[in-house]
């Protein structure tokens, strides 16, 4: 049988579809030429990056003019709307753009004409108004501003673009719960109606007997065929488990996958013990490291905020979360380990001898754990979510892996941190009320997860 390479079970995510909104006025005002010119460029930057657009008029002067563009771009499903002034704009049409798209937006300045004594387009004085205007109406928005020819411009429109549509994925989104918090972990207590009056975001709670009756309806059929899958990845075993571990994975598996798909879930949380291994034998951290590893937002132990990060990473298209507990630390690096099921792309390579293999719960010796060493020398960034005093709250530090200093059984691993002491943001951190998880991601991305927390409107802590 072939096996599949596990490194690349997560989706590459595509890029946001935009809605571009051109702004300007009745009377041509200061150099209309270079307006075109700015408008033609930002067409030939959509059509070098293969960006699917909606990019409804030439020039939107007039409020029926933009609720109408508002429309069709709202019609055509676009992930962001991008508005734009090659030549300065009326700053009345600000607040309705506010009162009509009722979503994070991005407001995209772009530069003068570089020759002549006369200014040319004043597009970042208009970007400036509708900025402070969104502000003071308490509407969240990205600011962009450079030559649609320039590479970097054009990252930054696209992370804007991430951003507000991420932000509008968690406002909208609809994220699970499986039982509760597991015994002690208050912190990770989720409280929906907060949940809906901080983000938008709802709350659908399912006890555990529901799930493992869920379990119960799935065919056997199903389950061999996943079966087959999963004994695919060519994961090798430790201690006494075989492949007589599988079909119950499988189960856990497409339970899972199915809630996810039947509810609309953007996430899901889930009480893994002690209910689970307790009532059916068997954890469920193969079934959750595989869905992790293939982009799905899930976190086990009942942290419904951990699989908010999830789902923040994912829209943010940062790649699969490894959610840790904090272990122990120095004043320079964290100690990052937890109980078996970090995504396959962030653990050493398949076949290693720290590589993912499967094996019992290191405590009740029950299967079935994916044991593991994160892999050193990746970039990463560590950040989390979480509610204090009546708000949320989130933090992000960058590092760098490295290796542990000494093997654990189960995910183990170590983070070097970059110009932050450690021992400082552990006591500030503990302090606000974080809770004991860490969301981990490859690559360095703290701005980014900011700029989507202040988009979200949560208090930043930026060590």
């Amino acid at each position: 049988m072939a096996e599949t390479n596990i490194d690349q079970l997560h989706p590459t995510p595509p890029q946001p579809k935009l809605g571009i909104l051109f702004l300007g006025r009745k009377r041509a005002g200061f150099d209309p030429e270079w307006g075109a010119e700015i408008r033609r460029r930002i067409r030939g930057f959509v059509d070098d990056a293969g960006l699917e657009s909606v990019i409804p008029y030439d020039n939107i002067a007039d409020d029926p003019t933009l609720r109408d563009a508002i429309a069709q771009c709202r019609a055509a499903d676009v992930d962001a709307l991008v508005i734009t002034q090659p030549t300065i704009s009326d700053g009345r049409l600000a607040p309705v753009a506010a009162q009509v798209w009722d979503a994070p937006l991005v407001l995209w300045a772009t530069p003068e004409k570089p020759t002549g004594e006369m200014i040319s387009a004043n597009s970042l004085v208009g970007t400036h108004v509708f900025g402070a205007t969104m502000r003071q109406l308490h509407r969240p928005f990205e600011i962009v501003y450079g030559h649609p020819d320039d590479e970097e411009t054009r990252a930054s429109l696209l992370r804007a673009a991430r951003i507000t549509s991420t932000a509008e994925r968690v406002q909208r989104g609809k994220v699970g719960l499986i039982g509760y918090h597991v015994p002690g972990f208050i912190d990770l207590h989720a409280d929906p109606l907060q949940l809906s009056e901080s983000f938008g975001i709802q709350l659908y709670h399912q006890s555990v007997q529901e799930f493992l009756g869920s379990l119960d309806d799935i065919s056997d059929e199903d389950v061999d065929a996943e079966t087959t899958r999963l004994a695919g990845f060519g994961l090798p075993y430790r201690g006494d488990i075989d492949e007589s571990v599988l079909p119950m994975q499988a189960r856990y598996y497409l339970g899972f996958s199915r809630l996810l798909e039947r509810e609309g879930l953007d996430g899901l949380a889930f009480r893994c013990w002690p209910d689970l291994p307790t009532i059916t034998g068997h954890w469920p951290y193969l079934a959750l490291a595989t869905l992790v590893s293939e982009g799905k937002a899930l976190a086990m132990e009942g942290d419904v905020d951990g699989a908010i990060c999830s789902i923040i990473a994912e829209g943010m298209g940062l790649g699969p979360v490894y959610l840790s507990d904090w272990l122990e630390h120095d004043e320079s690096s964290i100690a990052i380990w937890h109980t078996g099921a970090a995504p396959f792309q962030l653990s050493e390579p398949l076949g290693t001898e720290q590589g993912p293999h499967l094996t019992v719960q290191f405590n009740n010796k029950k299967p079935t754990v994916v044991d593991s060493t994160i892999r050193p020398d990746l970039p990463v960034t560590l950040f989390r979510l979480w509610r204090a005093d009546g708000e949320y709250h989130m933090t992000a530090v960058e590092g760098e892996t490295i290796e542990p200093d000494r093997h654990l059984l189960a995910t183990n691993g170590r983070a070097r941190v970059r110009g932050v002491n450690v021992r400082e943001w552990f006591d500030d951190m503990v302090h606000e009320g974080m809770p004991h998880h860490l969301c981990i991601v490859r690559g360095h991305h703290q701005d980014a997860l900011l700029r989507v927390a202040r988009t979200l409107g949560l208090r930043r802590h930026m060590p």
